[in-house]
């Protein structure tokens, strides 16, 4: 039973990253992409690296996830063909669903609470805050760096190709009379 959640939210990643790779539209894709960061961050609390998996949540999730969403409402991103969601993926979502319920309620009332891990394991790398923050800045100081850079790199050019629709919509208006 306890190989049962790591393959859930396992699966749940994968299916989630393929969905950001497949779809066409691309606030489904950014949404797809938001479900694989937290599968990612369930996986996390399963080895026990609870800050980690916060961090996971916070950073990924949260910006990252709402970050590619407004810059793909800020440029009017269209997607392709927009579907209504069809009734077999609506009805294994509900069984998928059912079924968590259902063995979370058999394993609440076979064993009285929730299972945990047992305490005599070792916790996982990183889950002691002091050993990650002393790991982060001296061993993977160099990948902090750089991903800091790379990150304001980015936000710069998200600046630079914002202000440039910025222009093109103004010129545009300009040309058209004032109408858009």
């Amino acid at each position: 039973m306890a190989e049962f959640p790591f393959y859930l939210f396992a699966f749940l990643t994968v299916v989630a990253a393929a969905g950001v790779v497949v779809n066409r539209n691309a606030v489904n894709a950014a949404i797809c992409l938001l479900v694989s960061f937290v599968g990612m961050a369930a996986l996390f609390v399963l080895l026990e690296a609870y800050f980690l998996a916060v961090l996971q949540v916070l950073v990924y999730a949260g910006a990252v996830a709402v970050l590619f969403l407004f810059i793909i409402m800020l440029f009017d991103v269209k997607g392709g063909d927009p579907r209504k969601p069809y009734k077999k993926i609506a009805a294994g979502s509900g069984l998928v669903a059912l079924a968590l319920l259902t063995t979370g309620l058999l394993s609440l009332a076979k064993h009285g609470q929730l299972v945990s891990a047992d305490p005599a394991t070792v916790p996982a790398a990183g889950a002691n805050l002091k050993t990650f923050g002393y790991q982060l800045f001296t061993t993977y100081l160099l990948p902090v760096e750089v991903t800091g850079f790379l990150l304001l790199i980015a936000m710069l050019g998200v600046v630079v190709l914002s202000k440039k629709h910025l222009e093109e919509t103004e010129a545009r208006s300009q040309h058209s009379g004032g109408k858009v």
